[in-house]
This record gives C-alpha cells, structure tokens and sequence, in this order.
C-alpha cells in the first residue's frame, strides 16, 4: 500500500491550531451566526423568541445549551424556502434529500456556502491522501444529492484532475478507471464493493489498478468492508461524514495516516453529543446524539441541529480538531440504502396509495452479494388475493417506491394478516445485513 503520510504540508493551518485558538474562533463565529439567524430567518427568530433565548445571551460556547435543538422535521415543516437566512435571490444553488414524507428537505447555498463547501471538501481530500494534479474519479451519484457535487468541487478546488462519472454503468467504471488511471476514486462503499467485483469479473487484477485512495461515505460501512476493499485494490479506505442539513460530504473526515476517527471541520461545524432522550449535553467521551451548529453558513444556518446520528467525542490526534468515531447507530428509524435516506412512514405513504394492499407492513434488509436490498411484506386485502391481483398490487407499490424515494424494492405480498403483529409498538424493520 502506498505511504501517503503527510510531511506536516497541511492544506490551511487552522488544522494544526491550539484548542485554545479553535474555542476561540468557535466563540467568534458562533455569536455570528446566532446574530445572523435571528435576524434573518423568521423561524429562528421565533424559535428563539419561544423559548427565551437571545443570541447576546451567549457568553462562552457551553451557553449555546439554553438555545433550541434543530430537528429534521422543522425543514419539512418548512418547505420548500421558509427556514432561508438570506432572500431566495441571492442563493446560487439548491440541494435537496427525502424526507419523512414525499416532501424533500430543502438546502440552499450561497456563492459564500458553495466556496466554504469547496474548500472543506478539498480540505477533506487532503486529509485522505490526495494530492494536487491527481485524478479523482467521482462515482457519487450527481444531482440533488450533495455527495457528486460535493466531491466534484472539493477535487476541483484542490487542483486534481476529475473524472464526473456519477454511479452506474459498472462495466463503464471499470473500463474509465483502467483507461484514465486516477488515484483517488470517491464512492459509496456498497458499490465500491461492486466495482470490485466487475473488476473480477472482467479477469482484471485490482491490486494492479492505479487507485491509491478511496473516499467512501453517504453510508455506514463497517472496519471488515474497509479491510476487503483495502486488500483486494492494495489502497487506502477513508471514512468521509456529511449531511445535507448541515453542508453536505465534508463535515468530517479520516487521515489517512491514522484512519482512526473522522476530524470534525471545527472551525466551521460545532459538535456536541446529547443525550437523545433528555437533549442533555454530554461530556466528550460519551455516546450519544451528535448534534451540530454551522458557524460560517449564510444561506441556511443551522442552529443545534440533531443528526440522530450515534457516536461520540474523542480528542484530536494527527489534526487538532476533535474526532467523532464511525456512526454506530440512530436514534430514529430512518434506513440508509444505497445512499438514499429512507423512512419507514415513506413506505407506509406508498401501500396507502395501493388499493389492493393493507396498511400492515415489515421493511426486511438483507445485503445481496455486495449491495443492500430491501424487501417490503405487505398483506393484500381479502377482495384482492387472487395471484394476477397480488402481482399487480406488488408492482404498483414498487413503481411508487422507486418513483417518490428513488429505491428498487422487492415486494412480498402475503396473506390477510401475515405481517407480523406486535402488541406494542410495531417492529417495521428487520435488518438481516451483516454487522462486520
């Protein structure tokens, strides 16, 4: 595997920085950004104004725990431009991701937010072993998703040479990374996986690619997933973190010299880790709820906003700024497949539009060779059991999954009542995928 250790040629010196010179640059644009808010977006000022904070009521970072958590919901509640800091005129780009509903939840950048973007993206690729004149070969998907555009501007701003291929067309992946021969390649993990295997399948030797790092994230994937990928094209396997909500790919990263926790970029994004029953903060060390506030963004702050993400803090290592460990979990019920945000309500949104079908359903998730599948068990109702009406019922359901969430599914529809029943609260999803 190549050394890709850095000769401490960082990419912007806040990366090295005293804790001391972070908190206080923190402190600097968190005040900003509270000012900035409540000024500018009438739900913040009303959210603040509900729950009698102010942002001149911030005298040291541990006060930002009287303001109010940011959840996913306020964006769909919302929709599509009533959470903006800035007049919809003056935003350059929108983004968007699924939401809870069919609704999708709105993200909107300025010049300011896209060159930040870009240079944490850049900052991020850095880190991971990438280096200025590379080629990045960019299998993000492109579009409303952050990850392809993220990818592609950070590579861009670094000084590399990108290849947008987007995702799919496997065969084409391989034949581009054999021709172009780039040394960093940007993807999901599952379908890194998947390259892998076409690779195989076409008789060439991965080992002998020109890969030397891959940049996987839009997912969780596990330390086995790292060490086959790692093994079989002889590179280096980096763990990228973001969220649309708060940027998008960028808001953490590995070194690729140490590959042992993401840096969170604190000098723009402030990490606290609650706990999600309570809302409390925890101390650095614990597990809980990462939550974050943006310090620099213009276009739509956010102020406290609760990923739902499992993790906890640790201390910096080759980097100053703080570590979070690889998401181990969430607080809420939303699936990750493929890269695509799902909700179980989503699903539930779908079978209603189904006549043939009953509300009683089960989410089973199974990994198929490389890739995640999912399997929705639903129950016909009694006038439509026959196998023509079945058949009918399971394909229309699944067209509406693929057309409003963007996942393939496969349906099974049983019998009148042979979805499992819980007298509590109904388990909707069965998660059959290998842990490690």
């Amino acid at each position: 595997m190549t050394d890709l250790t850095p000769t401490k040629d960082i990419l912007d010196p806040i990366e090295t920085a005293s804790r001391d010179e972070i908190a206080a640059l923190q402190f600097h644009r968190m005040k900003r950004t509270l000012k900035h808010a409540y000024e500018n977006s009438a739900f913040y000022r009303k959210r603040f104004d509900d729950h009698g904070v102010h942002p001149e009521e911030l005298h040291c970072l541990a006060d930002l725990a009287r303001f109010p958590f940011t959840t996913k919901s306020d964006l769909r509640d919302s929709y599509p431009f009533g959470m903006f800091a800035t007049p919809r005129e003056n935003l350059v780009r929108i983004h968007a991701s699924s939401g809870t509903t069919g609704k999708p939840t709105v993200v909107g950048y300025t010049q300011h937010d896209i060159d930040v973007w870009a240079d944490l993206m850049a900052r991020s690729i850095r880190a991971s072993g990438g280096r200025k004149g590379d080629i990045a070969h960019v299998a993000y998907g492109y579009g409303l998703f952050t990850g392809g555009l993220g990818a592609h501007y950070g590579a861009e701003r670094l000084g590399c040479t990108v290849v947008p291929m987007s995702g799919g067309m496997t065969e084409r992946q391989v034949t581009l990374i054999q021709d172009f021969r780039p040394s960093i390649i940007m993807v999901t993990p599952s379908y890194m996986l998947s390259i892998l295997d076409e690779f195989r399948r076409q008789g060439i030797d991965p080992r002998a690619s020109s890969l030397k790092v891959g940049i996987f994230g839009a997912e969780p994937w596990t330390n086995a997933m790292r060490r086959e990928i790692e093994e079989a094209f002889d590179m280096h396997a980096v763990d990228i973190y973001g969220l649309s909500e708060v940027m998008g790919p960028g808001v953490a990263c590995e070194c690729v010299e140490s590959k042992d926790g993401l840096h969170i970029w604190e000098d723009h994004f402030y990490p606290e880790i609650i706990d999600p029953e309570t809302g409390a903060v925890l101390p650095d060390g614990e597990m809980g709820e990462l939550v974050f506030t943006t310090l620099t963004k213009e276009g739509l702050p956010m102020v406290r906003y609760r990923t739902r993400d499992l993790t906890r803090l640790l201390p910096g290592s080759v980097r100053s700024m703080r570590r979070m460990e690889k998401i181990t979990g969430r607080t809420d019920d939303m699936i990750i497949l493929r890269g695509v945000n799902v909700f179980p309500t989503q699903i539930e949104e779908q079978i209603l539009k189904c006549p043939g079908l009953a509300p009683h359903f089960q989410i089973e998730l199974t990994r198929q060779g490389r890739m995640d599948a999912m399997t929705v068990h639903v129950e016909c109702h009694a006038s439509h059991g026959a196998a023509e009406a079945r058949h009918a019922s399971a394909g229309e359901l699944a067209h509406h999954i693929k057309s409003v969430i963007g996942v393939s599914t496969r349906i099974e529809v049983h019998d009148p009542e042979g979805v499992e029943r819980s007298a509590g609260k109904a388990r909707r999803v069965v998660d059959r995928r290998p842990k490690d």
